[in-house]
């Protein structure tokens, strides 16, 4: 019992084989078990896995949407000029605007002389006119329309500096770390860069935080001001799993592509940037995508809601609480090796009420090795409210004593 109640500063680490069999059984196959019951390696059974395609490109990287764990990676924290993969960006923050209730749809936006004078790829709309939000966010993602992105920018910031602040500001939020941006459209700056890392980062934002939005990335056409003009991501007609995201193209950033597909329970994100040509972008980003699939699989790990522990609490009306995780938990993985992956639980060595359900308590951490593929909150699944006086005096005292004997 002394090991419960070391010092608070210290972690309390439970290593475990993940229940991979048993994702639907009681409680008790749900929690982890000891490090010498985890699985070992069979010889025999695991697939063995080639060296992924080696592109002709800059830099590509090939990304789990589960968890956004890496699953290639060729130069992919590389600065490069991103083109109009910044669009993914533009749009992301349209979203998110639209989503708040700050901008809605319908909303008609003046375009200005600055926007309609904007070169390179036009939505080809006019001066002095008004177009809804909803188009001019399809000019955006289907056409690339510089124009679309400068006049969106403007009604939401106010101007397309003020609005490279909030891309700056939400490429942290995400984690970007190696990427700038001086304007909405991907215009070449010397200090406007990404990279194929941050870019899937970005992607995968755009597909799990606005899954209503989503379905522009797939449409083929958008016509506006009688014009026609096609999606510019070939792999939406070469590939039926294939549902979205966007190109880029600048003489300085070469030929780019982001695309993402979904074949069964498994979601990829393929970057590459750097490539000689139109069709060079997607047949190389198809390779990508190809050997993900044919050499990776998705499995769930634990049902949203399953109980991985039983941990003592402190103070409370009663001395325990499940901890679990609120979410459906899955990993794209090497086929053959998910039996092999290893499940760690990481709290804080002791834990006082009160707790709401819902309430983070400490990390799930899902891994191949000592290679950490992903991380899940680890939360209580019931509220514990506090106790009686006598029970957080008696409770109080306990830990005191014992720390007495640490």
């Amino acid at each position: 019992m002394k090991a419960l109640f070391t010092s608070s500063v210290s972690r309390l680490v439970i290593s475990a084989s993940l229940c991979l069999g048993l994702l639907s059984s009681p409680v008790s196959a749900q929690q982890p078990t000891p490090d010498s019951q985890m699985s070992q390696t069979n010889p025999k059974t695991d697939q063995l896995i080639p060296s992924p395609p080696d592109l002709a490109a800059s830099s590509w990287v090939l990304m789990d949407a589960s968890t956004g764990h890496l699953l290639v990676n060729h130069n992919g924290d590389q600065r490069l000029p991103p083109a109009s993969l910044t669009k993914m960006m533009t749009a992301y923050i349209v979203e998110q605007s639209i989503d708040s209730g700050s901008i809605a749809d319908s909303d008609m936006v003046s375009v200005s002389e600055n926007a309609w004078r904007t070169g390179g790829s036009r939505m080809f709309i006019q001066e002095g006119t008004q177009v809804s939000v909803e188009n001019l966010l399809r000019g955006v993602v289907v056409q690339s329309g510089n124009d679309a992105s400068v006049a969106l920018s403007e009604y939401v910031a106010g101007s397309e500096s003020a609005f490279a602040d909030l891309m700056n500001q939400q490429a942290q939020r995400m984690g970007m770390q190696n990427s700038h941006f001086m304007n909405p459209t991907g215009l070449p700056h010397d200090d406007h860069y990404s990279s194929a890392h941050d870019l899937g980062i970005l992607a995968r934002h755009i597909i799990t935080d606005f899954p209503d939005h989503y379905q522009v990335y797939s449409e083929k056409y958008f016509t506006y001001n009688d014009i026609r003009q096609p999606n510019r991501n070939r792999l939406l007609w070469r590939d039926p799993d294939v549902d979205g995201l966007k190109t880029g193209h600048t003489e300085a950033a070469g030929f780019c592509l982001v695309a993402s597909a979904k074949k069964q329970d498994t979601r990829l994100i393929a970057v590459v940037m750097g490539t000689n040509s139109d069709e060079a972008r997607a047949a190389e980003t198809q390779r990508l995508l190809n050997y993900g699939f044919r050499f990776f699989q998705t499995r769930k790990l634990y049902d949203a809601g399953s109980v991985l522990n039983e941990a003592r609490v402190w103070g409370g009306d009663k001395d325990t609480v499940r901890l679990g995780v609120q979410n459906e938990v899955s990993m794209t993985v090497p086929r053959g090796s998910a039996d092999n992956l290893t499940a760690r639980l990481n709290l804080p060595e002791t834990l006082h009420a009160p707790i709401k359900a819902g309430q983070q308590m400490g990390t799930l951490e899902i891994k191949s090795g000592d290679e950490v593929l992903g991380q899940e909150p680890l939360v209580a699944l019931e509220n514990v409210e506090e106790g009686s006086i006598f029970k957080r005096v008696w409770d109080s005292i306990v830990l005191f004593v014992t720390g007495l004997f640490d």
